[in-house]
């Protein structure tokens, strides 16, 4: 019956996936399948965008689909991570230096990388630790389509399109004083806003498996998830997101000694983060059949807040629709629909 139910999730899986995914990215979700529908129709628009989320959110994905899908990717695509150039460095990373502009440049100067993304799309990923005199360059870059060499006179015309990300509030940075307004502005044309993985749990499930076969390809493996991990991981708040589950299932499957993996392969953390008041509270005296029966019961509960349907529940459960009925029925528990 589990093989049966497993291979019925399975189908339902590549049915829905053919419709809410695109490349690698994963959008069963309402919210994030709006997000991938706007970013279609905005590829196609050359006009600046600024993705906001959270850290590991998937704001660098985006922006590669954009480009990708734009008329622009046949040219560079250049992602500049705005916090990690030293100050010293940004401006001569971003836009070149002429021939014995400081000590230790080579003779023959560079180019920088606006200059390198020509007709191609510059990525400004943690736009808010660009420094404020380099605001006001980046500002003129947008507005005037040209740049000038570090110790340099000429001005040099470049055609890119602006792409930035921010995991922080710039509105508010701009209240502080720490953000130009005009660049805001600016940047700010059309905002595409990533909700987070907590706030979209219907892409958990299918993005865990997308991992395990990306890594059981990487290391050649074979590795499993039973429906009790699933259902742990489906329970956690992933406060890094994206990039924390898509590092935790790699982690799992180099770790893991057998083919499936279980409950107690998951890291002692996954737990502590699972288990809020109401959450898998079982007594310490009861014996496995109780402590399982329990375990069954309160997850269910929980599924039945966070969605509207049984078949909804299903999915995200890894089971099938008539046997979610079944354990609802068995626990006294019902869905407020009845579907």
């Amino acid at each position: 019956q589990n093989k049966l139910e497993n291979m019925q999730s399975a189908l339902k899986d590549l049915k829905f996936n053919d419709r809410y995914q695109f490349d690698d990215i994963i959008c069963n979700s309402p919210a994030m399948y709006n997000v991938i529908k706007m970013a279609e129709r905005l590829a196609l628009v050359d006009t600046t965008i600024l993705i906001t989320g959270e850290s590991g959110s998937g704001k660098g994905v985006i922006a590669n689909f954009l480009h990708k899908n734009g008329n622009r990717r046949d040219y560079p695509f250049v992602k500049i991570n705005c916090g990690a150039i030293p100050d010293n460095l940004i401006e001569s990373e971003l836009f070149g230096y002429e021939s014995g502009a400081f000590t230790g440049s080579k003779r023959e100067g560079k180019k920088g990388l606006f200059e390198v993304a020509n007709k191609g799309t510059v990525f400004l990923d943690e736009i808010s630790e660009l420094p404020l005199n380099l605001q006001v360059k980046i500002l003129q870059v947008i507005q005037e389509k040209e740049i000038k060499r570090v110790g340099g006179l000429e001005r040099i015309p470049v055609d890119v399109r602006i792409i930035s990300a921010t995991n922080k509030d710039l509105s508010a940075m701009v209240r502080q004083g720490s953000f130009r307004e005009d660049l805001y502005y600016r940047l700010n044309v059309v905002p595409i806003v990533i909700p987070p993985l907590r706030d979209r749990p219907e892409d958990i499930i299918p993005m865990i498996r997308m991992f395990l076969q990306r890594n059981n390809r990487k290391f050649n493996e074979a590795k499993t998830m039973d429906a009790a991990a699933m259902s742990i991981l489906l329970s956690y708040s992933w406060p890094g997101n994206v990039r924390e589950l898509e590092n935790l299932i790699e982690r799992l499957v180099i770790t893991t000694k057998n083919k499936k993996i279980r409950p107690d392969n998951l890291p002692g953390y996954i737990f502590e983060c699972t288990r809020r008041p109401g959450e898998l509270n079982i007594a310490q005296n009861a014996t496995l059949r109780e402590a399982l029966d329990e375990a069954e019961k309160q997850i269910l509960s929980n599924s039945l807040e966070k969605f509207k349907t049984t078949r909804e529940i299903a999915k995200a459960l890894g089971i099938s629709q008539p046997t979610v009925v079944r354990k609802l029925a068995k626990h006294g528990l019902s869905s407020s629909n009845g579907e």
